[in-house]
């Protein structure tokens, strides 16, 4: 009732309803904040009677500098202004405030944090857009919305749970619990029971959008919402890539989070110039570009630590580091690039692959997930690009690339700029618009 009041009251301070997104890392520079803003321009031109809020646990920046950022990162302008609600409890969900039981820690950091986003301002309709399932039943039940959410990638998936029984070593999955069976059977109960609450939590949404074929099956196998379930592809401005001219450079563009897996780029990379020796066309010929965007201390660090592996495998001269860069020099980066480099397993999509084959660069994608289903597949019966899945499969591959002719390039860069088109702005903007017409009618003006 506390809450249902604080509702009306600011219905009536507002004249109208609000939409809320949360999105706790608004002022980061990857691909969800992306989607965050195309939806925010999207919902600005179609529904002019409604405001929109923003719930962020970014400090020290305000309003506009968020905004600005998202000009200079996305080239993104909305049409009018968006509220932001600045959390102060956005530690609770930092994977560093929970060494063990991490998923569980951050889970009910969400709840902690989604309450104190309600209490602050509650909405008409609440939007996930950063994958924080464990929010949607606080703002259902206790708020009384309408609830959406945005799924660029399951919280818990059958990969994962593949990892442990299989007892892979990975960046989540320790060494020392995949040498021990039983810690690596008490890993695989824990994430099975955690992915019975996570469905449990993800099937209070009313409107549900995936970001990839990959991320659509994993959903559907836990959450159980096929009606109320669809792929709505990330938007990339592709028409920024696609209207610019096409020396040799490999291109990586990712943010650092150990997910996305530079060390593989950097050993193939030293692997490639082992292949292709001295002399002309060789190793001082060819560069690596990592460009991505730091979140926070823990970031910074391992750029560190990928540059000391740079010193180790002797690559440091032919490799460079570029952060958190504007739109423009990104741009430009990828459109010099003749090979557009990606490694993560299993990428739920891969907005970075999409932007190189729209700047007229040859991908070579990691073998899973997205890249695999949705992006680097033929297009009307052409290549599009390559895919591999280890060191010795990305170098080879990258010697392949560089030693096709200038015709054979220009047709996989002509099929594969032509087959972006279908993740354009303005796709993403008319899929979403459909996604969530049957909740905003729903609104009372």
């Amino acid at each position: 009732m506390w809450l249902q009041g604080r509702r009306k009251a600011r219905r009536a301070r507002d004249g109208g309803p609000a939409v809320a997104f949360f999105h706790p890392y608004c002022n980061a520079g990857g691909g969800g904040e992306r989607v965050l803003w195309c939806s925010l321009r999207a919902l600005m031109h179609r529904y002019p009677g409604v405001s929109f809020v923003v719930y962020t646990g970014d400090q020290g920046v305000t309003g506009e500098q968020i905004l600005e950022g998202a000009r200079q990162r996305f080239n993104i302008t909305l049409p009018r202004p968006v509220t932001f609600v600045f959390l102060r409890h956005r530690l609770l969900v930092e994977a560093a405030s929970y060494p063990h039981f991490t998923l569980l820690g951050q889970s009910a950091g969400s709840m902690f944090l989604g309450w104190e986003a309600l209490t602050a301002c509650v909405p008409d309709l609440y939007v996930d857009s950063m994958g924080y399932a464990f929010t949607l039943p606080i703002f259902r039940y206790l708020g009384g919305c309408k609830v959406a959410s945005y799924v660029h990638y399951p919280t818990v998936s059958t990969d994962m749970l593949s990892v442990v029984r299989e007892r892979n070593p990975r960046f989540n999955n320790a060494d020392f619990i995949s040498r021990n069976p039983v810690l690596s059977a008490v890993k695989v109960v824990y994430y099975c029971c955690f992915a019975l609450l996570y469905g449990l939590a993800g099937s209070c949404s009313d409107v549900i959008m995936v970001n990839s074929t990959w991320t659509l099956g994993h959903i559907l196998a836990l959450w159980r919402s096929p009606s109320r379930t669809s792929i709505v592809y990330p938007p990339c401005d592709v028409r920024a890539f696609l209207d610019v001219p096409k020396c040799h450079s490999i291109v990586s563009v990712g943010q650092f989070r150990p997910e996305k897996d530079h060390r593989l780029q950097i050993r193939a990379f030293r692997k490639l110039l082992d292949r292709k020796g001295e002399g002309p066309g060789g190793r001082e010929s060819l560069r690596l570009v990592l460009i991505g965007g730091c979140r926070n201390q823990e970031d910074e660090e391992r750029v560190l630590m990928l540059r000391g592996l740079c010193q180790e495998l002797d690559v440091s001269d032919r490799v460079d580091f570029k952060l958190n860069v504007p739109f423009d020099e990104l741009k430009r980066e990828l459109v010099d690039a003749t090979i557009g480099l990606h490694t993560m397993w299993n990428e739920h999509f891969g907005i970075g692959v999409v932007e190189c084959m729209a700047a007229g660069t040859i991908v070579l994608a990691h073998k899973s997930g997205g890249p695999k289903l949705d992006i680097v597949v033929p297009y009307e019966g052409g290549q599009t690009g390559f895919l591999a899945d280890s060191e010795d499969s990305y170098a080879a591959v990258m010697e392949t690339i560089l030693a096709l002719s200038p015709a054979a390039r220009l047709e996989i860069r002509r099929n594969a700029r032509r087959s972006v088109e279908r993740f354009s702005d303005q796709e993403f903007e008319a899929c979403f618009l459909a996604a969530v017409e049957s909740l905003m009618s729903k609104l009372e003006r």
